[in-house]
């Protein structure tokens, strides 16, 4: 009996052990689970897109019906997506998304293109398209019906982006008193609570997306009144053939697809959510469905209230809706848009440096990268890298045109990788695949991709070809880097000095524990 006891006395010791060897230990825990991973897609969709791209959507499909079309199809599209990426999320356990599986599947150089254009034009230009919508907010009450100057909404897209108050705003009549815009720690705070916890992050994402589905319902209710009202006219001849340009249609889908845009965020960190075989799948899906049926019946709210000769005109539509619809509640709508931007930020800077940490750990980028911080247990230099890009592109873009620039590589990566699935299926079928999508709905979103892809090169030759260029820089750079390494002696030694002055400063190391 005593024995027995002892034995028991000792497993359970032991146990306690373990469990104390691994709170020491550093590493990423799971620590995401469905609700947080539910508001972390949701959060990081609903972003500026559905404030900015409905007058993109309207001007380059033509007609109001077509642009409806267009967003119920890019909700369609990116369920397609979402569900090839939730079987890629689980038959792959390693964060990084896009790189993770292009890695896996067509192999390093791949991977490699699409880490690179990560660091080097798509992530800093997502978070400066999410500023300037932001600073586009920001400025557009104190000056309407006038146009907002753009050098200002660029001014207040970086005091927020680099975490300063900006002081009086001057506004013409009527607009003659000061107003003083309460100073966002936008970017800056939104990467210190990345730096600080996964815990705090997630949280934080949880509640600004409560808030950010709050203001979705609040344009979707005033719209559904109009309509039982009676006020059906920007409906009528809803499909206008006449002005339908098709080969204006692909950059109508980007700007709806921009809008949809953070579905695959979740795979980023895979290695962090708690059960990710079962989590993930039913993240994905109830998070997309739920933002396909929002953004549609905002967009009919938006049609409801104001004309589509007036949505074109506005840089701010959801600030002319509210002038129209809401006008006693007008001036929250602003503030609840920077709020969405700021959950937008902080899913994308949650999910992006985590491809620069798995990109690091196998050898594609600095190993100063996969380090994290001994007790905050988050990626601290991959967070920090990004920022000073984010402020630096910025300064020089449009939205618009960042929209075009970024979606072209953006979504070339995406149907890379899932012809990557449909190759890795054919090679390995008996692999295990703990979630599987159907092979017709994998097939057809590859091909629609690839056609959106090759499209955009006619329909915006400047921007996608730039976007092409950049991308293609990174195959010189790979074959010096990764696949000889053929860099200077002088340089590799600099290089080497400067990543342990970093490792000290930063108090970062390498994981202790395989997390994957």
């Amino acid at each position: 009996m005593d024995g027995t006891r002892t034995r028991k006395e000792e497993a359970k010791a032991e146990e306690e052990e373990e469990k104390t060897t691994e709170g020491e230990v550093v590493h990423l825990r799971r620590e995401i689970g469905l609700l947080p991973a539910v508001c972390f897609i949701i959060g990081t969709v609903v972003g500026s897109g559905i404030f900015i791209a409905p007058k993109g959507v309207l001007v380059n499909s033509g007609s109001v019906g077509l642009s409806l079309l267009v967003w119920l199809l890019c909700g369609v599209l990116s369920l397609c997506g979402a569900l090839c990426y939730a079987e890629l999320g689980t038959t792959f356990t390693k964060s990084g998304g896009h790189y993770t599986y292009l890695l896996e599947t067509l192999g390093p150089l791949p991977a490699f293109l699409r880490l690179w254009s990560e660091c080097l034009f798509i992530r800093p230009a997502v978070t400066s398209y999410v500023a300037l919508a932001f600073g586009r907010y920001v400025v557009e009450p104190f000056y309407a019906p006038c146009v907002a100057p753009a050098p200002l909404i660029k001014l207040v897209s970086v005091l927020g982006l680099s975490e300063c108050a900006f002081p009086l705003v001057p506004t013409p009549a009527p607009h003659r008193h000061g107003v003083f815009c309460s100073g966002l720690s936008f970017a800056a705070f939104v990467v210190a609570v990345n730096c600080w916890s996964v815990t705090l992050a997630s949280r934080t994402q949880i509640a600004l997306t409560f808030v950010k589905m709050f203001a979705l319902v609040l344009i979707i209710v005033p719209g559904v009144i109009a309509l039982a009202k009676g006020k059906t006219q920007s409906f009528q001849n809803g499909f206008e053939v006449d002005s339908l340009t098709l080969h204006r249609l692909p950059l109508a889908f980007y700007n709806g697809l921009y809008a949809y845009g953070g579905w695959f965020y979740l795979n980023y960190i895979t290695e962090e959510v708690i059960n990710p075989n079962r989590n993930i799948p039913l993240a994905i899906i109830f998070s997309i469905v739920t933002v396909t049926v929002c953004y549609v019946l905002v967009n009919v709210a938006y049609f409801a209230v104001m004309t589509p000769a007036e949505l074109l005109l506005s840089d701010a539509v959801a600030v002319t809706f509210a002038n129209r619809a809401l006008q006693g509640m007008a001036p929250v709508i602003p503030f609840l848009v920077a709020v969405s931007c700021l959950g937008a930020l902080n899913g994308g800077i949650f999910g992006s440096p985590r491809m620069l940490f798995v990109g690091a750990r196998e050898g594609h980028w600095p190993q100063i990268f996969s380090m994290i911080h001994i007790r905050r247990r988050t990626p601290l230099p991959a967070v920090l890298f990004l920022y000073p890009l984010m402020v630096l592109v910025l300064t020089t873009g449009e939205i618009y045109q960042l929209i075009n620039f970024v979606s072209f590589s953006r979504w070339f990566f995406i149907a890379l990788a899932t012809l990557g699935l449909i190759v890795h299926r054919r090679r390995f079928p008996d692999h295990l695949r703990p979630f599987k999508v159907p092979l017709a709905v994998a097939g057809t979103f590859t091909v629609v991709c690839f056609f959106i892809v090759g499209l955009s090169l006619y329909s915006d030759p400047w921007n996608t070809g730039i976007s092409c260029a950049l991308t293609l820089t990174g195959i010189p750079v790979y074959y010096v880097t990764v696949h000889r390494y053929r860099l200077p002696r002088r340089l590799r030694r600099s290089f080497d000095y400067c990543s342990k002055q970093l490792q000290i400063l930063l108090e970062v190391t390498q994981q202790e524990v395989k997390t994957f």
